[in-house]
């Protein structure tokens, strides 16, 4: 009677992965050999897809990129000490947050700052709340001196889905990048582009406000109350 009794089970499942493709699509994973985490992977994308889909507004719009900063970042022959160079970085640090890549994405901070220097697990925390992170990255202002160093303002769009409901989370953002000018005894390193601080966008015509180092609202996390340039 145990086969029988195993054979009617066995049947139920097959007509339930019958009225279900998801259902069945596990099934047939797991008979071809994936594992239970193969599986369960493949359902979370596929619960993913019925959710609210990610749709960032649109350039020009409330919450999109400016119009006149909407250009992506020119992939030919880029001067990595230019504007562009900068937003290469912006483009590539986001890119490391979207495949969960947290060390590497820490490492393009100011290794001498507190977010640069902190501990990884503390960095990779940060973004704990959310399932998914993405980033439109708009065209760089003007290279701009200041004290032997110089810095860009690169705009992006950061947008994601929250872990804990599936709902899509959309904000505009600056980010505020910095190297050392050319100068005697300045390392390789240190004439390199790096992330200085991350905080609210602010529109060319408007001066930036000092945060004081408090927490932006609605950041995507503290990373984005770090103080901007003096």
């Amino acid at each position: 009677m145990g086969w029988r009794k195993g054979t009617v089970l066995l049947l139920g499942v097959l007509a339930l992965a019958a009225c279900d493709g998801r259902e069945e699509s596990a099934i047939d994973n797991l008979a071809n050999g994936a594992n239970a985490a193969q599986v369960g992977n493949d359902l979370k994308a596929e619960a993913q897809a019925l959710m609210e889909p990610l749709a960032p507004p649109e350039p020009g719009t409330p919450g999109g990129l400016p119009v006149a900063a909407e250009a992506p970042v020119d992939e030919d022959a880029i001067d990595p000490d230019s504007a562009q160079g900068a937003a290469q970085v912006v483009q590539g640090y986001y890119g490391l947050l979207e495949e969960k890549r947290y060390d590497d994405a820490q490492d393009l901070w100011n290794d001498k700052g507190a977010i640069g220097s902190e501990e990884d697990v503390l960095f990779a925390a940060r973004f704990r709340g959310f399932s998914e992170i993405h980033a439109n990255v708009g065209a760089p202002g003007e290279v701009e001196g200041a004290a032997g160093s110089l810095y860009v303002i690169v705009p992006v769009q950061v947008y994601g889905r929250i872990a804990a409901t599936g709902k899509p989370w959309y904000m505009l953002r600056q980010v505020t990048l910095r190297r050392v000018n050319d100068v005697p005894g300045s390392s390789e390193s240190d004439r390199r582009w790096h992330i200085e601080s991350i905080g609210a966008y602010v529109p060319a015509e408007e001066p930036p406000e000092q945060s004081g180092g408090e927490a932006a609202p609605n950041a995507i996390s503290p990373t984005d109350g770090m103080v901007r340039k003096p």
